[in-house]
């Protein structure tokens, strides 16, 4: 009941909150522009995912909608997400921001709400094409499959790999998400009721904000985590939810575009206490999908090092759900009635070609069975040892080697 209260508050704020309603049209305004809403999206938490068309030349976008309550979603945790999309700008298979605003929420003086413009892929996302291919009883041409798997090991190549940049105009990227990032920061103290309470700046990308570069400047992790590291230096990430859900298809279909970095995190972590353990795996709980994290993240242990092999593991879940409709570990806690956490903490999975043993092949229809090469590549990123794991170099290269041996798909839309 209260989840379902809650959803209908929302509602009915979205359609209150800084919007012109016209019959059968409600309008919103991020900064100067004027947005028709016309569909729900998605919702996951505190967040909302509308369809809106710019009311000046009918583009389309996705425009994300946080409700941040005091206490509960801080402003710095909702522009976490504008923050890394900024510093990974331009990156091909990385979605960017186009535009931001924090608002006031007429409400409730203490909370606030943040808008993400983004961009809209009309074929929506993976887990999208999987749901499709199970309804019209279809199935991911190979070929196609591990292009767009190569390229969401391209994104994470930029993210685990990421190089600290200088010079003129090279630390572009940092400067704009440090802007983001203090900008979350002097909401967030306001709402704490450490600052005088003044209107809400708004932020366009491309804006003259000199004037904030004297503000006092709390970074958080994202920017923080590059400190002491020279001009060149590696900062390496994890994304850590990585799933067909936030896998978007461009509108070739060809390239896959990797989106929410909200769970983003500097790599590696050093567990050095069973407090932090305890954060990190908290952390995890609430940001890191079940079906798809991580042993290392269900139980933390102090002294282990939490570092990007978590996103290759997800990535061999993504690969199998794309090949057989759901990530491996649903499909074996449906299949014997146990619990999926302790099917992911023993590495307890199998392809429906197999039998009771791991690789003891059953009869399988030759148009449904899954090549070899692919079913290698899901095996190598769901060794529950991380060290076993390859890491994002190696596994380019070995899906680069299964593309050589794959022939050309019969036709793609």
């Amino acid at each position: 009941m209260g989840s379902l209260g809650t959803y209908f508050l929302d509602v009915v704020y979205s359609f209150t909150n800084c919007m012109v309603c016209f019959p059968g049209s409600p309008q919103l305004k991020i900064n100067s522009r004027s947005f028709k809403i016309l569909r729900l999206l998605g919702e996951g938490g505190f967040s909302y995912v509308y369809l809106v068309q710019d009311t000046s030349n009918q583009e389309l976008f996705a425009l994300k909608k946080i409700r941040c309550p005091f206490g509960q979603e801080s402003v710095s945790l909702a522009l976490k997400e504008v923050e890394a999309y900024t510093l990974f700008s331009p990156h091909p298979n990385i979605i960017h921001s186009i535009d931001y605003s924090v608002e006031a929420d007429k409400s409730d003086p203490q909370a606030k709400t943040v808008y993400i413009l983004l961009p809209y892929y009309r074929r929506g996302n993976l887990q999208d094409m999987i749901n499709a291919n199970l309804v019209n009883h279809t199935k991911f041409p190979e070929r196609r499959l591990m292009v767009l798997f190569l390229g969401v090991c391209k994104a994470l190549k930029a993210m685990h790999q990421y190089r600290v940049k200088g010079g003129p105009g090279g630390a572009t990227s940092q400067t704009k998400a440090k802007k983001v990032r203090k900008e979350a920061a002097r909401v967030d103290a306001e709402q704490a009721g450490s600052m005088e309470m003044r209107p809400s700046r708004r932020h366009r990308e491309g804006d003259d904000d000199e004037e904030q570069e004297n503000e006092p400047f709390l970074e958080a992790e994202v920017t923080m985590a590059q400190e002491g590291i020279a001009p060149g230096g590696e900062r390496a990430y994890a994304h850590r939810d990585i799933k067909p859900g936030n896998i978007m298809i461009d509108d070739d279909g060809k390239n896959p575009i990797l989106m929410d970095l909200g769970s983003m995190a500097p790599s590696p972590t050093p567990i050095t206490s069973r407090s932090l353990a305890l954060q990190v795996q908290d952390t995890a709980g609430e940001h890191s999908t079940m079906p798809y994290r991580a042993p290392e993240l269900f139980d933390v242990k102090t002294g282990s090092v939490i570092d990007t092999k978590v996103d290759v593991w997800s990535l061999g879940c993504t690969l199998y759900a794309c090949l057989v409709g759901k990530s491996p570990f649903e499909a074996r806690s449906d299949e014997t009635g146990g619990s999926l956490s302790m099917c992911v903490l023993g590495g307890d999975w199998r392809f429906p070609d197999e039998g009771p043993q791991r690789g003891k092949q059953k009869a399988t229809p030759a148009e449904d069975a899954i090549s070899d090469p692919i079913k290698d590549v899901v095996r190598k990123c769901l060794a529950v040892e991380p060290s076993e794991r390859p890491d994002v170099n190696e596994l380019i290269q070995i899906v680069q080697g299964v593309l050589e041996t794959l022939p050309e798909d019969g036709s793609e839309d």
